[in-house]
């Protein structure tokens, strides 16, 4: 009996210690875990949630990289476009005063034209009076004669 007795103490004791296990030690080690469990889900969701967010700003970096490579090729036109209207208007004033000089320069050629054949019909005026006054081995008064000479100017 006494053995039974010693194994009934033993299973009483051990019922007592399942009883208070379950009663006091189980009840926390669920809650412990079923708190780290939740932490866990929520880890994994706010995981899943920074992907979303990174896939999210990945794509709206890659949609501002795009507008900035397509504003920047726009305004490399747009200089493009500009350099060759500057480029034209720089041609342009260019060849106007080109034209510009060429005229003033005809117009410089044209009065010193004249001036020289203005000089050359007086020189050959006065070659002309030494040419009579040597056939006429006399002096023509070139003011006496003015009228002549003049005339004599205009046919030259």
């Amino acid at each position: 009996m006494d053995i039974n007795m010693s194994l009934i103490g033993q299973m009483i004791t051990f019922a007592v210690l399942v009883w208070v296990s379950m009663k006091f030690v189980f009840p926390s080690l669920n809650a412990a875990l079923d708190e780290r469990a939740k932490r866990i889900a929520d880890g994994l969701a706010a995981a899943d949630q920074g992907q979303q967010a990174m896939v999210v700003a990945e794509k709206r970096a890659s949609e501002a990289l795009a507008g900035a490579r397509e504003e920047a090729s726009q305004r490399v036109a747009d200089a493009e476009k500009r350099a060759q209207l500057v480029a034209e208007e720089i041609k342009a004033n260019a060849q106007a005063e080109a034209d510009r000089i060429i005229a003033q320069a005809k117009a410089d050629a044209d009065q010193q034209l004249a001036k020289a054949r203005e000089a050359l019909r007086a020189q050959v005026a006065d070659l002309a009076v030494k040419g009579a006054e040597q056939i006429l081995k006399r002096e023509v008064n070139a003011s006496a004669h003015a009228d002549l000479l003049s005339r004599l100017s205009v046919e030259l």
